[in-house]
């Protein structure tokens, strides 16, 4: 999908999120054809022409200044995440790229030693398109103790943790709230898109998820975006039960992530971790 499509695309979904009451523009009783905002009303707001924003929206206009992008993103009321897609898609709607597939991605030295450094708390190493680069033994029982340990360490068999989200019916189960999860990681995916134009193995994942699970197809036309730097999640884990962690995610370079679990000092979550711990300790190592 062009970078024009794109942006035109985010910009229709925000405007039809927008009711008019809620930013104060009168309808006088009037029944309306469209959902939220009309093209008319957001360019007022804006304080740019109804004719520019128009083409704007329908990718018939390009290289749109600072000042005109931060005007539509105070009028559609965007967030910081928000108005850096906004950013993102903008500049990628100004260039013609070509499509590539990069070279499989390699854990960072540095995000190595963070990871040896955690035996106690789970982690995992993600990739730009969340596929796991490597997890420590509490990180890989949490999330995915289901699968091969091995499987981050041969590139053809990552797993990527918003396929498994999405059609691993274990992960399904995991989260309590399975739908504020899948939101997030949609959000996450969708600035992502944005910061990486190009890469055609981030758009088979969309296309892949888009035409396998109605959830993400319908999530994802929503076009909301969303970090994933801090949230909380109730766990149901086949182990050791109910577990809520605070879920942290460190930046490791560009693209790179560590996402660590924690929980509350003394609550019965880090028991479970704790539990959790023991359990897939191998014997001969648990007294070391």
């Amino acid at each position: 999908m062009s970078g024009k499509v794109q942006l035109g695309d985010f910009l229709h979904a925000r405007r039809s999120q927008l009711r008019p009451e809620d930013i104060g523009v009168p309808t006088y009783g009037e029944r309306r054809r469209v959902p939220g905002l009309r093209r008319e009303e957001l360019a007022l707001l804006a304080g740019v022409s109804a004719s520019y924003y128009a083409r704007l929206e329908q990718g018939h206009s390009l290289n749109a200044s600072p000042d005109v992008l931060d005007a539509i993103a105070r009028a559609l009321r965007l967030d910081e995440a928000e108005r850096r897609h906004l950013y993102d898609l903008a500049r990628t709607a100004e260039r013609r790229g070509r499509g590539r597939r990069p070279a499989p991605e390699r854990m960072t030295e540095a995000a190595g030693q963070l990871l040896d450094s955690l035996p106690d708390v789970p982690a995992l190493v993600l990739g730009r398109r969340n596929d796991v680069l490597a997890w420590n033994r509490l990180g890989h029982a949490l999330f995915a103790g289901h699968l091969d340990p091995g499987a981050p360490d041969r590139a053809a068999e990552r797993p990527n943790m918003v396929r498994m989200v999405f059609l691993d019916a274990h992960t399904r189960d995991l989260y309590a709230d399975w739908p504020a999860k899948a939101r997030s990681v949609v959000g996450n995916l969708r600035l992502v898109a944005g910061q990486y134009p190009d890469d055609t193995a981030l758009h088979a994942l969309v296309g892949e998820l888009s035409s396998k699970s109605a959830d993400f197809a319908s999530m994802w036309a929503d076009h909301r975006v969303r970090t994933c730097n801090f949230s909380v999640h109730e766990m149901r884990h086949p182990l050791v039960g109910t577990v809520t962690v605070t879920q942290q995610t460190l930046g490791q370079g560009p693209g790179q992530n560590i996402v660590l679990a924690t929980t509350d000092t003394g609550s019965p979550s880090r028991t479970a971790l704790a539990l959790l711990a023991q359990a897939v300790t191998p014997p001969h190592t648990r007294n070391q």
